[in-house]
């Protein structure tokens, strides 16, 4: 199934699609897809839910985000482009959730940025409790998946003093959506193409298959440290066609249109303004 949160930022309702595509109302069901909703997300034909009329805005497919966990240099091409080896154990880093935003809002350039960059990514989204799980068990506590557009200021990621946490964190570089997928729907999250489209021409492609490390195993190395909840995102890492990568570089400026898709995860597109 694919669940949405739609309506004004902060007063989102959840939702579903059915199989035309047309949104309906979920509301009479749960109160949010958020928590211990995840756990058990309602079972119920589409078709016998109210049909939400218009195109209401879309905000993020999961409510109170308790961690955004990125993954970095999780693919080895992207590794290849930004001059370094795959990392021996996955590099964690957390993005702060003030900075989520809904899969079509703008994504806002901070005082002073020039070098902001742009990452399609697989976002795995907790729907289990956990804790000290195996490999083998990690996909049984996924909710389900999404697309995280891993927005990164890399003057304050790489060049300041301090960890990445700072220029991931910025208002508005978090979008996620348009759907939770389940993974019924979503099949193998190991097989899934990735596409980044900037101004309509082709900046990233990639598969997940190139992944240093799996979904699975990512859960699983983070259930080491720290209990995952229900709620929780994981940004698991971004193939190759960064603006950093490019010769020359190249970041994004006010008015460039991203565009982005995952299979069978649906798109996203941001336009790019200068905060005040």
């Amino acid at each position: 199934m694919r669940f949405v949160r739609y309506g004004e930022a902060g007063a989102e309702k959840p939702g579903v699609l059915d199989g035309d595509g047309r949104l309906r109302d979920l509301s009479g069901e749960v109160a949010d897809i958020a928590g211990d909703v995840l756990t058990a997300l309602p079972q119920v034909d589409p078709a016998t839910l109210p049909e939400v009329p218009g195109a209401p805005r879309l905000g993020p497919p999961v409510g109170r985000v308790g961690k955004l966990i990125g993954i970095g240099l999780n693919y080895s091409d992207h590794a290849a482009e930004a001059g370094l080896t795959p990392p021996p154990e996955p590099i964690v880093f957390m993005k702060a959730t003030s900075s989520i935003i809904g899969p079509n809002d703008p994504v806002y350039l901070p005082r002073g940025s020039e070098k902001s960059d742009w990452e399609v990514e697989l976002g795995v989204v907790i729907g289990r409790p956990a804790k000290y799980v195996t490999e083998a068990e990690a996909l049984d506590h996924v909710a389900g998946y999404t697309i995280v557009n891993d927005v990164s200021e890399r003057h304050l990621q790489t060049e300041r003093k301090g960890q990445w946490t700072k220029g991931k964190s910025c208002d508005s570089f978090g979008p996620i959506g348009p759907w939770l997928v389940t993974p019924d729907e979503t099949g193998d999250p190991q097989t899934l193409d990735l596409v980044l489209d900037l101004n309509g021409k082709p900046a990233q492609r990639g598969n997940t298959a190139s992944m240093v490390f799996s979904a699975a195993f990512i859960i699983s190395y983070l259930s080491q440290m720290m209990t995952l909840h229900p709620g929780d995102v994981i940004a698991t890492g971004t193939p190759p066609g960064v603006g950093m990568g490019m010769k020359p570089p190249r970041f994004l400026r006010e008015g460039d249109v991203m565009s982005l898709a995952i299979s069978g995860l649906g798109t996203q597109r941001q336009e790019v303004r200068r905060d005040a």
